[in-house]
């Protein structure tokens, strides 16, 4: 009787994760097929939203992507709520210090529904580099964002270079050689 139960209880779970993902491919399917996910390679979609207004450090109040291009870029979507957003942040406030004032961007861009919890959360953590305020999450959207921590480096061409889904120790020495020599190749040094 118990083994019964038991094979009852898998057959039930593959006939849900079958249908599942049907569901799935019945939600991306968009008439002419399946839509490409954003990857390498690929034309990084452009955003321009408010910053938040402690991070605003040379008086505009906004950042626009295209404002950025012949820099690359890390676009990091995030929310206060989520730890393991909060757990990668010193991670990025140590890789935005090593390489602030070279060709080379942070943006954080929050999820977030108000701009009074995102300061706070800013304050806490001490951190510097520039948030901005996706509240609609239409940009997450627009990069086909999977869940929070995930982040887009964006080369200085303004394409894809890689995505990240999930928390980075970014100021580890592997990913900081990666955007250093994309800051190279894109001043002409390598």
């Amino acid at each position: 009787m118990k083994a019964r139960g038991q094979s009852g209880r898998v057959r039930g779970s593959v006939v849900f994760g079958a249908a599942l993902l049907l569901a799935l491919a019945g939600l991306i399917w968009l008439g002419d097929g399946v839509p490409e996910v954003l990857g390498r390679g690929d034309a990084a979609p452009l955003f321009d939203l408010p910053r938040l207004a402690s991070t605003v450090s040379d008086g505009d109040p906004r950042i626009a992507l295209e404002d950025l291009r012949g820099k690359v870029v890390l676009v990091n979507f995030w929310a206060t709520w989520c730890k393991p957003c909060e757990d990668e942040m010193p991670a990025m406030q140590t890789l935005y210090e090593a390489l602030n004032g070279r060709a080379f961007e942070l943006v954080a861009v929050s999820v977030d529904e108000t701009a009074a919890e995102v300061e706070e959360f800013q304050e806490r953590m001490a951190l510097q580099f520039p948030i901005v305020l996706d509240p609609d999450q239409e940009v997450s959207a627009a990069y086909q964002t999977m869940g929070f921590p995930e982040s887009v480096l964006v080369g200085a061409d303004g394409r894809v270079v890689e995505r990240y889904v999930g928390p980075r120790d970014w100021d580890a020495p592997a990913h900081r050689r990666r955007i250093e020599k994309l800051i190279e190749s894109a001043s002409g040094g390598g």
